[in-house]
Order: structure tokens, then C-alpha cells, then sequence
């Protein structure tokens, strides 16, 4: 009987280890893109936490992310800089970029407050991102992370990914709803955008680059 020989990469796992240390921070990341959903967060920064943690279940992603940085003065650096991390470790993972997808949407909508959120993104290798969060409160009640904090985190995120990135509140205006929404919303695009094709030779480019 003749037997199909599989590519010994057919079904590989991509896979990324980044780690960041400055004088103001200290990250270790690891990222599978083919897992589960699995994560293991700790940043200090309890409601990022359970962004990423929401990130990596709905996107299906197993990621790891230890830091430590200046907290006692405030959140910015440590935010900032595990968006880089996170960004750093999806460049890397995808490699070349042969057979993905390469673009995501999702819609997300959240209980009571009828929150809903599009995520529209392009792994194109420009990175940029369209976010206006003006129209939602600033703070949060019992956290102290804002809606700005969270646009940080989406800019460094995206500049260091390579990924055109669009984020619209298209209804609410309950602040922890409406981020909550936005990182599943990320993570399903990004799974969508990530996701190889069979169908697909090379870069879904005509160009030949992303």
C-alpha cells in the first residue's frame, strides 16, 4: 500500500522565545501560535494580566509572560514594553510569513452594556494603528489602568508585529467591557490572520513581500 509522505514542517508548530531587558524593565516572553489557548501571565499589572490572559484564550495562542519593571512609578514602562515583547514574539513566530492568511476581522460584544468592538488587522509588515478611544471614560474603577494604557499597549503591539491595525468601538461606553472586547477581538482576528492556508504557495502577496 502506498502511503502519503507528509512534509516533515507540514504540521510544525511555530514557536518564539523574546526576552527584553532594560533599566526600566525586565520581560521573558514564549509564544505558540498553533496551541490552545493556554497562558501564564505576570506582569505586575493585574487587570493587563487578564487582557493577555483573554487575548490568548480567544486567539487559541499559548503564551508566557513574566515582568518586571518600575512599578512604583507608574505603569508605563511595563505596559509599553510587554507590548513590545508580545509584538516581538508574533514577528518571530511567523518567520517568513509563507501561507497565512495574513488578514483578520473580528466583532466582539460584551453583556449588559451592549458593548461591541471591531478588529480589523493586516499582517503587511507596516505597521500602524487607528485607534481613538476619546469617547470612553479614562479610568477605571478599581484598577487604575485606563483606556490610554491600553492604546500604548495596541501601538507597541503593532508597530513591533509589522500589523496594520484598526480598532472601532462601535457601541458602549463601559470602559472595562469595551477593553475586554477589543483584546478577545484581537486575539480571534490575529488567529484568523495567522492561520495557514493549503491552498496557499508562498505570501498571500502579488508582490512577493509582506
Amino acid at each position: 500500500m502506498n502511503k502519503t509522505k507528509k512534509s516533515p514542517a507540514a504540521h510544525k508548530a511555530r514557536r518564539a522565545l523574546v526576552t527584553r531587558s532594560t533599566k526600566e524593565t525586565r520581560i521573558r516572553g514564549r509564544l505558540c501560535l498553533d496551541g490552545g489557548g493556554a497562558s501564564r501571565i505576570r506582569t505586575g499589572i493585574p487587570f493587563l494580566d487578564h487582557m493577555l490572559s483573554l487575548f490568548a484564550k480567544h486567539g487559541l495562542f499559548d503564551l508566557e509572560l513574566t515582568a518586571r519593571g518600575d512599578l512604583e512609578v507608574d505603569n508605563h514602562h511595563t505596559n509599553e514594553d510587554s507590548g513590545i515583547v508580545i509584538g516581538e514574539l508574533f514577528k518571530k513566530a511567523l518567520a517568513d510569513k509563507r501561507g497565512i492568511r495574513r488578514y483578520g476581522t473580528a466583532f466582539v460584544p460584551m453583556d449588559e452594556s451592549l458593548s461591541k468592538v471591531r478588529v480589523v488587522l493586516d499582517i503587511s509588515g507596516r505597521p500602524s494603528l487607528f485607534f481613538e478611544p476619546a469617547r470612553v471614560k479614562m479610568y477605571f474603577a478599581n484598577s487604575g489602568y485606563t483606556v490610554m494604557d491600553a492604546r500604548e499597549w495596541l501601538k507597541a503591539f503593532s508597530t513591533h508585529a509589522g500589523i496594520n491595525l484598526h480598532v472601532d468601538i462601535l457601541k458602549g461606553d463601559e470602559p472595562h467591557h469595551i477593553l475586554e472586547s477589543i483584546f478577545k477581538a484581537l486575539g480571534r482576528s490575529l488567529a484568523e490572520a495567522v492561520h495557514r492556508d493549503p491552498r496557499l504557495k508562498g505570501l498571500a502577496s502579488t508582490k512577493g513581500v509582506l
